[in-house]
């Protein structure tokens, strides 16, 4: 069984910077794609960044430029560098695991098969 763990949210200020982990255990962790979702109050889940086994990337526009998803296999982590945070940013973050050995980045929420409880994000203005 899979366990995602975030952490590293909290409150900033708009133009201030975070940066979130997501520690995984319970599966090789090097062979699947991972993914950093967003949810706001009253709003649907949303894609906000993935990397593949490979380690490419993906970002929704909203966040391009502005954060970075990275991996490191060695510690089965994955990071969310976020810089310039805009109150729009404000969500629960929540990584997620796609149960597809060596597969592409998706967008769509029902692609992933574990995910994290969750860490808030709020970003004031």
């Amino acid at each position: 069984q899979v366990q995602l763990v975030e952490s590293g949210g909290g409150l900033v200020q708009a133009g201030g910077s975070l940066r979130l982990s997501c520690a995984a255990s319970g599966r090789t962790f090097r062979s699947y794609a991972m993914a950093w979702f967003r949810q706001a109050p009253g709003k649907e889940r949303e894609f906000a960044a993935g990397i593949s086994w490979s380690g490419g990337t993906l970002y929704t526009d909203s966040v391009k430029g502005r954060f970075t998803i990275s991996r490191d296999n060695a510690k089965n982590t994955v990071l969310l560098q976020m810089n310039s945070l805009k109150p729009e940013d404000t969500a629960v973050y929540s990584c997620a695991l796609r149960e597809r050995e060596y597969s592409t980045v998706k967008v769509s929420p029902g692609e992933y098969t574990y995910w994290g409880q969750g860490t808030q994000v709020t970003v004031s203005s």
